[in-house]
């Protein structure tokens, strides 16, 4: 078998479906053991899978088994008949394993018998479960087997198409096949004992799905695109379809034709085109085909299996869409021999020429003007490819100019790229005559020198002439006049005489400025004419500046640090100028005579032309910070001096040459009493903080400490502590509720004198509303508020004196006990509270009331 991954078949393994035939890394079939093949054909599918990528791909080959002949012309001994004639009986009863005796009575067990497949139509309508075949082994006479079946179909996926009943060996399918979901199932049937012990050896079945055409061809495409030359010789190849059927492909269900239904339009025959009913070719079968005439044909297709059988096939349709394309069989041709244009001076024009180009737009049959043949000895003409069939074939006049010349004598020759096509007895070519005629138009003012380029030293004083920045008028046969003004002026240093176009300087040009690129100074210009419709010209003046020594040099740095005891500890000084080389360096350094502490103090020593070193010429100097002069002069002609102050830090240094703290701070300008004095303020103002923060916890502690209404020692309402009310104990629930009771009437309240009623109640009957008392504080002292609050309750009928006799309810008239009169507190001088000064300091002013003995 031959396989192809497009891959290079690396790592491609094969399989069959038969333990009795495997396959070699090369395709090779062969057969695992020696067996023998009872059927004439035997046929087993070959599997190739690719371990990376797991695809499958299955392939069903076919062998047709070649009969053996037999010695001496007769039958072996041994069997009455073929094994192909026992193993399906009548009865579709297969016996696989049979054994024989022997002529000296022993048994022996014969070779397993290879089973045929067995054939199953796909899409039965069953019912189901529908038999397929028996299964028996001799043995079933001795002992009682059971019989299974494995394989894919049975106990692995799709599970449960395959079933056997386990005492009568019958298999059966439990429902409709598809032989484009499986050809084939590969089963092996086992018989065993009623203990699980093997009887017989295993045995393979093969069972094969016919294949019924359930299945219409399906093109690979809907619509196909192909092309053909007009012209074309019948036969001329023009496109294959291809249609698919998923049906058995070895059988007539899977086998596809192809016809042609319909072509439009069916011009100039309606059979210009035929299809190979095996392959899906299409080719030209007729002569005619013109595109000029039709461009495109649509022809209908038609796919059915069952070889083309229109009555039992099934069919599909596809569209085949057929253009036809240009070639070169018609030459170009002018619609006139002889054209005239008028074209304004310096535009372009468009030529009425037209062509008709019998061509496709686009094709080699189109394209391609060769290049104009003309009188005239300048190039001022090209020539554009035309769009399309018949359209102006576009030429433009490049910079025409009246001036020059008034008219143009063209001879135009147009032809295509390809060459005829064979057969065409014509010229190749086509010429047309063309007469342009230039009008006069106002044309735009020009400057002759366009960058204009002068060079002047800077600082020249205002109002100098620099130059004269003229243009030209082309138009020499109108009599126009020209005006020249500013357009572009970045630092407005330019004016420019309207008339005659003479720059002159509106201010001092400074070659330091930011409006100089590279030394030069641009500006640009407009000359406008007096013309219907009035043009303008730009022109760009461009001023190269040449430096002249207007800038003194400037020291560097402006600031510095030495050491107060001279050390290697040295200042490097250099200097900047604006100008440039030879207004420049070398420069010159000094420190002046005046004042003359300068020239005590401090020393200069050259390096070279632009470096120095400033040091201190004493052997000590105070720390502090020094303004030190000195003298700066460049280079130029005549030399620029200028005098600048370099501030230099003098302070105390460790023995690395580096400035301290101390030091740096008494370099920063600030004398010892300086610092002195900022420690002091810095004193000072500490102390100010820590008192207010003292006077401010002493004024919260006298606000906390404030006398309310009582003694300090008096005020007891941190002691009052509320908790829960939990009731009474055991002894004190031991009370008579009848004295509880509502009596039955009221009489003895209203039948009360009036005007004498019992402060502990409260009256009865309507009495007057008086206001709500309010329930904000007195915002002035506790004592005022507490005695606000006690008048308003004395002087409030409506409610009972909470601070006296609370009121709880009627207990009944008379009472059992006898009169509380008698009930006496001990007044003897001989009960001890002293016990009340253990209690704290709480309890010290109830120990002053009672304790002290006589002295009480």
């Amino acid at each position: 078998v031959k396989f192809n991954n497009c891959a290079g078949n690396k790592g491609v393994r094969y399989e069959t479906n038969s333990l009795d035939f495997k396959v070699r890394a090369d395709g090779t079939l062969y057969a695992a053991h020696h067996l023998q093949v009872p059927s004439k054909q035997l046929i087993l599918v070959v599997t190739a899978w690719d371990p990376q990528t797991l695809g499958r791909w299955e392939a069903m080959v076919r062998f047709l088994v070649a009969e053996k002949s037999q010695h001496n012309g007769h039958k072996p001994k041994g069997r009455k008949a073929l094994p192909g004639e026992l193993v399906q009986q009548q009865s579709d009863t297969l016996l696989p394993w049979r054994q024989h005796q022997s002529a000296n009575g022993l048994r022996r067990q014969k070779r397993d018998w290879v089973i045929p497949p067995i054939n199953v139509p796909e899409n039965s309508r069953g019912p189901f479960p529908q038999q397929l075949v028996r299964i028996r082994s001799d043995k079933d006479k001795e002992i009682h087997i059971r019989y299974s079946i494995t394989g894919v179909g049975a106990d692995q996926p799709p599970m449960e198409v395959f079933n056997i009943d386990p005492v009568s060996g019958r298999m059966y399918v439990t429902r409709p096949m598809d032989r484009e979901e499986r050809a084939s199932y590969h089963l092996r049937a086992h018989a065993v004992d009623m203990n699980g012990n093997k009887v017989e050896n295993p045995i393979d079945l093969y069972i094969y799905v016919i294949d019924m055409n359930d299945n219409r061809p399906e093109f690979i495409n809907q619509v196909y695109n192909g092309s053909v030359d007009e012209g074309s010789k019948p036969g001329t190849y023009v496109m294959t379809v291809t249609a698919n059927d998923a049906d058995d492909g070895t059988t007539a269900n899977g086998m596809v034709r192809y016809r042609i239904v319909t072509q439009t339009p069916q011009s100039p025959s309606q059979n210009m085109f035929t299809i190979n009913s095996e392959t899906g070719d299409i080719v030209t079968v007729a002569a005619g085909l013109d595109r000029e005439k039709v461009q495109q044909y649509i022809v209908i297709v038609q796919a059915t299996d069952m070889e083309g059988n229109l009555n039992y096939g099934l069919s599909n349709t596809a569209t085949a869409i057929i253009t036809v394309t240009d070639v070169n069989d018609n030459p170009p041709e002018f619609t006139t021999s002889t054209v005239s244009i008028h074209t304004p001076a310096g535009a372009g024009c468009t030529s009425p020429l037209l062509q008709s180009l019998k061509g496709q737009a686009g094709s080699r049959s189109w394209g391609g003007m060769g290049l104009p043949t003309t009188t005239c000895t300048h190039s001022h003409f090209s020539f554009s490819q035309p769009g399309g069939p018949r359209e102006k074939i576009q030429h433009f006049a490049a910079a025409v100019d009246y001036e020059m010349n008034r008219a143009f004598m063209l001879t135009v020759m147009v032809s295509n790229q390809a060459p005829l096509a064979s057969g065409i007895q014509m010229s190749f070519q086509s010429t047309a005559g063309v007469t342009i005629s230039v009008t006069d138009v106002n044309e735009a003012p020009y400057f002759p020198t366009n960058h204009k380029l002068i060079r002047l030293e800077e600082g020249v004083p205002t109002g100098t002439v620099l130059t004269t920045f003229s243009a030209v008028d082309p138009d020499r046969f109108m009599q126009q006049a020209v005006r020249y003004s500013k357009l572009s002026d970045p630092a407005n240093w330019l004016n420019i005489n309207a008339t005659n176009g003479q720059i002159t300087t509106a201010a001092v040009l400074d070659r330091e400025s930011d409006y100089i690129k590279n030394n030069v100074y641009e500006a640009t210009f407009l000359a406008a004419d007096n013309g219907i419709p009035p043009a303008s010209g730009t022109g760009t003046l461009q001023i190269y500046l040449i430096d002249i020594n207007d800038n003194a040099p400037e020291l560097l740095p402006k600031e510095a640090q030495i050491c107060e005891k001279p050390n290697l500890n040295v200042i490097n000084i250099t200097a900047a100028d604006a100008d440039i080389d030879p207004n420049v360096g070398p420069f010159v350094f000094e420190l002046p005579s005046v004042p003359s502490a300068v020239r005590k103090n401090w020393t200069i020593t050259r390096l070279n032309g632009d470096y120095a070193q400033l040091s201190l010429r004493i052997m000590y100097l105070e720390a502090g910070v020094y303004d030190v002069p000195i003298i700066v002069t460049d280079s130029g002609n005549p030399p620029l001096y200028n005098t600048s102050v370099i501030k230099v830090k003098v302070c105390p240094c460790d023995e690395n040459g580096d400035c301290t703290t101390i030091g740096a701070v008494a370099a920063a300008g600030l004398g010892t009493g300086a610092i002195i004095a900022i420690l002091i303020c810095i004193i000072i103002l500490l102390t100010m903080v820590l008192l207010f923060v003292v006077w401010m916890k002493r004024r919260e502690k006298e606000r906390h400490t404030k006398q309310l209404l009582i003694d300090p020692e008096d005020d007891v309402r941190d002691n009052i502590l509320k908790y829960d009310e939990e009731g009474g104990g055991e002894e004190d629930q031991d009370y008579d509720l009848s004295q509880l009771q509502q009596p039955e009437t009221m009489d003895h309240v209203l039948n009360k004198t009036p005007g004498v009623r019992r402060v502990d109640e409260r009256p009865i009957g309507a009495e007057p509303q008086y206001p709500i008392r309010p329930v904000i504080p007195h915002p002035g002292d506790i004592g005022d508020f507490i005695n606000e609050g006690l008048r308003a309750a004395d002087n409030d009928p409506t409610a009972p004196p909470y601070d006296s006799l609370l009121v709880f309810d009627y207990e009944g008239s008379g009472s059992t006990a006898g009169s509380v009169s008698s009930l006496n507190s001990s007044s003897s001088g001989d009960q001890d509270y002293d016990y009340l000064n253990d209690w704290g300091p709480r309890f010290k002013k109830l120990a002053d009331m009672y304790g002290g003995g006589e002295e009480d």
